[in-house]
């Protein structure tokens, strides 16, 4: 067994039908990580793809359940308990559909928002204490919009664009985290500037 530093785990649901819906913003972000570090995120393990590496000196695992949204808890669960991994160590990264399009907030701990992939996390880690990168996905366009079908559609053209620039700013933070600044620096340089 490898040593780690970091774990990363992008929630979405897999399946080639979800690719570009917005349930999976943490999968993008995670498939953005692996291009850019060349990471590859094949392995199967923890009812999961996952793939190890490096990013911002340190030694980090990139982690995406496959047991669909609602039960990713066990897959962080047993992927924190193999590589002996303090909780203080795990960035989850997700979407939200409380924060417009493109909007990215980092948090260093939180309730599940109502998202059921955190829900299943802080209930299998029995605590809401770890970080989290929350991506906005946006609102339902009216109130009778059902929320799941709203999760699982794609983007407008102009909605893509602002997921892609959020993609790319959730990365920085990535980077930030696995190089061990502080979640409060991290937080006020992302938080900012979206």
């Amino acid at each position: 067994m490898s040593s780690a530093n970091y774990l990363f785990a992008g929630l979405g649901n897999p399946g080639s039908k979800y690719d570009g819906t917005r349930h999976n913003a943490g999968f993008e972000v995670i498939d953005a990580l692996s291009v850019k570090y060349n990471i590859k995120v094949k392995k199967l393990k923890f009812q999961s793809l996952y793939g190890e590496g490096t990013i911002g000196g340190n030694r980090v695992i990139l982690l995406k359940p496959q047991t669909f949204m609602n039960l990713s808890g066990r897959a962080v669960r047993e992927c924190l308990e193999y590589y002996k991994l303090d909780i203080s160590r795990l960035t989850v990264i997700f979407d939200d559909a409380a924060l417009p399009t493109g909007k990215i907030r980092v948090r260093p701990m939180g309730s599940d928002g109502g998202h059921n992939g955190m829900k299943d996390i802080i209930y299998q880690l029995n605590t809401d204490e770890f970080a989290r990168i929350r991506l906005g996905v946006g609102a339902p366009p009216h109130p009778d919009y059902d929320l799941a079908d709203w999760v699982l559609s794609g983007y407008s053209p102009d909605d893509r664009k602002l997921m892609d620039t959020a993609v790319e700013t959730a990365c920085k933070a990535v980077e930030q985290i696995a190089g061990g600044q502080p979640i409060a620096c991290v937080m006020q340089s992302v938080n900012g500037n979206t």
